[in-house]
């Protein structure tokens, strides 16, 4: 195999790679326990925190707290995120999105 044909077998391997991280990043995912329920992205990025509303908090102070929650939760992500870049992205050489 010739230089010019790896180089577009890895061209066609990074494009279909893009597209399903695009899929993945538009997809959301639930997760639950018994009293939260949390909405992400496939970015990491937390969109919806729900508490059972039958819990004994009074409305504002419940959405306040679903609030600080998200936050919380989506700058903790952004930590994680940071420092895999920063550690493993010298292994993906040149292969931007790889973490």
């Amino acid at each position: 195999m010739n230089m010019q044909a790896i180089l577009k077998q890895a061209q066609s391997i990074q494009k279909d790679m893009l597209k399903e991280q695009e899929k993945i990043h538009a997809t959301i995912f639930e997760g639950e326990s018994s009293l939260v329920k949390v909405k992400i992205n496939g970015k990491k990025e937390v969109i919806e925190v729900e508490i059972d509303k039958s819990s004994s908090m009074d409305a504002d102070d419940l959405e306040a707290l679903q609030d600080m929650i998200m936050i919380a939760m989506n700058d903790a992500m952004k930590k994680v995120d940071k420092m895999t870049n920063d550690k493993m992205g010298k292994f993906a050489n040149g292969m931007p999105g790889l973490f």
